[in-house]
């Protein structure tokens, strides 16, 4: 078996399963018919947001070798309102199937479901009206569009695997937005339970997630965990010293050679955003430093409100960027941030972790010691991790790896030899395709030549 296959099977965990995997191999392309995949989300290219990125990482990467892939996600852009894409495009051999278009965003709990609502009906009616698909995956954005691929197996008799990036409703009732234990929580609480049960697999993003899915009642024959990931392509791992050398982001953000602490990525109601003003505050007055935040979310209007209120001068906020611009965005940074607050560990799994891993930065992580990404820079030796609440602690990270640039190089490099061997975008990949053909043969799908 060749390496890259070892690699698969050791990225996918299937404890206490019944089969065994067959290998997935990353240079040959099936022999026989290919498998129909069709993947649902609310984001999909061009759009820049996490679960857009995964799902076109593995989109392109099934469809180069031989399945054929369907899409349906909004014609909306995160961020950008009134933006409206066309509803149909065959981009790189993926067919992408647009539907329905956010009218409020995210102002509000009724309104942000109204919208969530329009779309869920809107897919299921476009994903009627394809041809039956092998194996439907649904992701966690919007909530319970697990629906759809429920009745896609119910009606067309198709496989369906649930691909967690999130877990609902434990998210909103973690952030107080519903309450725990009350009528709607019940409902949903129902509503979760129905789709996992009737996923053929459930796919988790970690260890914390897992417990979690075992927790609810799901079978471990019908968990695989498979991380997150990034291209090392795609990021390359660049000198923390080439300050000269590296992108126009220095320039174009009149940067110079300040030391960059850097925060790339949605900051939403589990991100930690308390401890890292309090730093802001305390070193509001260095100019030898610039906070670089990156991206949207529900918390972006509460930060700028701190930092124009205490006249923060030393903050840039920018919007996402393309990510044809990723590599020289992450490689900006000499540290980068990844936050969560206390509670979320398994709910969420902040994504930008592993792009952070890539180029080869330090990581600082404010949060539970618990969770994934703690235990992944504890257990490598690539990063800090700083507690809730520790504003000195988080102070003292960031002058160490100012001072001592032979440290931060190192702790960086370790953080890119830990994306090499375990949480590259190709291992994934090829552990998630070896998933989805044996899920079509469990489901008596015989396409002859799978993976």
């Amino acid at each position: 078996m060749c390496r890259e296959c070892v690699e698969a099977q050791k990225v996918i965990r299937l404890h206490s399963s019944p089969f065994v995997l067959p290998p997935a191999d990353d240079n040959t392309r099936p022999t026989g018919k290919p498998l129909k995949i069709l993947i649902i989300n609310q984001s999909f290219w061009p759009d820049v947001v996490a679960t857009a990125q995964q799902a076109h990482d593995l989109a392109q990467y099934l469809a180069a070798r031989g399945d054929e892939i369907s899409i349906v996600a909004s014609r909306s852009l995160y961020g950008k309102p009134g933006a409206t894409l066309p509803s149909f495009e065959n981009v790189d051999g993926i067919k992408i199937h647009r539907v329905s278009r956010n009218f409020f965003r995210k102002r509000g709990l009724l309104k942000r479901s109204i919208d969530y609502i329009r779309f869920n009906l809107a897919c299921l009616i476009k994903c009627l009206l394809l041809p039956r698909q092998h194996v439907v995956i649904c992701l966690t954005t919007p909530p319970f569009i697990a629906v759809v691929g429920i009745a896609l197996k119910l009606l067309k008799g198709s496989q369906f695997v649930l691909w967690s990036m999130d877990l609902y409703p434990d998210l909103p009732v973690q952030a107080g937005i519903i309450k725990r234990d009350g009528l709607f929580h019940s409902l949903l609480k129902r509503i979760d339970l129905f789709c996992l049960r009737h996923a053929d697999r459930v796919v988790v993003l970690g260890s914390c997630m897992r417990a979690r899915m075992e927790q609810k009642g799901v079978s471990s024959q019908s968990i695989a965990m498979i991380h997150p990931w990034s291209d090392p392509v795609e990021i390359p791992e660049t000198p923390l010293h080439a300050l000269g050398s590296r992108d126009s982001y220095r320039s174009l953000w009149d940067i110079g050679d300040r030391f960059v602490i850097q925060y790339s990525g949605n900051y939403g109601l589990g991100h930690d955003v308390e401890t890292i003003q309090q730093v802001m505050l305390a070193l509001k007055d260095d100019d030898g430093i610039r906070w670089v935040i990156v991206g949207d979310g529900i918390m972006k209007p509460v930060i700028e409100a701190f930092v124009r209120r205490h006249g923060i001068r030393n903050v840039l906020l920018q919007p996402y960027q393309p990510r044809s611009r990723l590599g020289p965005l992450i490689a900006l940074g000499d540290a980068h941030l990844v936050l969560m607050l206390p509670g979320y560990e398994g709910i969420i799994l902040p994504s930008k972790f592993y792009g952070v891993l890539a180029a080869g930065r330090p990581s600082i992580f404010v949060g539970p010691a618990a969770s994934e990404v703690a235990r992944v820079i504890q257990q490598q030796d690539c990063g800090f991790v700083i507690r809730n609440g520790d504003a000195q602690g988080l102070i003292d990270a960031l002058r160490t790896l100012r001072a001592d640039r032979a440290h931060a190089t190192h702790l960086g490099h370790r953080g890119r030899e830990a994306l090499e061997l375990h949480y590259s975008m190709q291992r994934a990949c090829a552990a998630w395709r070896a998933l989805l053909h044996q899920v079509a043969k469990d489901g008596g799908i015989n396409i002859g030549g799978a993976a």
